[in-house]
């Protein structure tokens, strides 16, 4: 498989982030947990087999927000091979389903301070070449290429799916 992403056809990505306890334990619990109900939502959005490719999980100090919140959990899931084209309404359906899971998760988005600490964080980072700018969402995420913690598990993913076993 091929390291570039003009290379992935059809392919989206999601970061994956955690630094407070969620219903699940705390934050390698929580990303755990929430891999397989990620790898089903992926199925079930896009109608097909979806092939998810993980990072690894890597352990990151929290950028922006408040300097006493504890460290961040961050991974990134590849999805390749989709046979849906890339469109801004089947985008906006998968952003709310992953917004869904967060709140299964315990996060109030409502309720958060910007940049603070979360018991999950799901962004949509990019879906092949779409280019969207939506009140809810723009693709690809703006600030993707400013975030190491974002880029080091991205070009972690890939190169190959890790395994996160407890």
């Amino acid at each position: 498989m091929s390291a570039s992403l003009a290379d992935q056809p059809r392919c989206l990505a999601v970061a994956l982030g955690a630094n407070l306890p969620s219903p699940a334990g705390n934050p390698r619990q929580t990303l755990v947990m929430v891999r397989p109900r990620l790898e089903q939502l992926f199925r079930d959005w896009a109608c097909e087999t979806a092939r998810c490719r993980w990072s690894p999980l890597f352990d990151t100090v929290p950028v922006g927000g408040p300097i006493d919140q504890p460290s961040y959990l961050n991974a990134v899931v590849l999805v390749d091979g989709l046979q849906r084209e890339p469109q801004q309404d089947a985008a906006l359906a998968l952003l709310q389903a992953l917004h869904q899971l967060e709140r299964e998760y315990g996060r109030d988005r409502g309720k958060e301070q910007r940049w603070g600490p979360r018991t999950l964080d799901l962004d949509f980072l990019f879906w092949d070449e779409l280019r969207f700018d939506h009140p809810h969402l723009v693709l690809p995420h703006p600030r993707l290429h400013l975030r190491s913690f974002v880029l080091e598990p991205l070009l972690a993913a890939m190169q190959g799916s890790a395994d996160w076993s407890l």
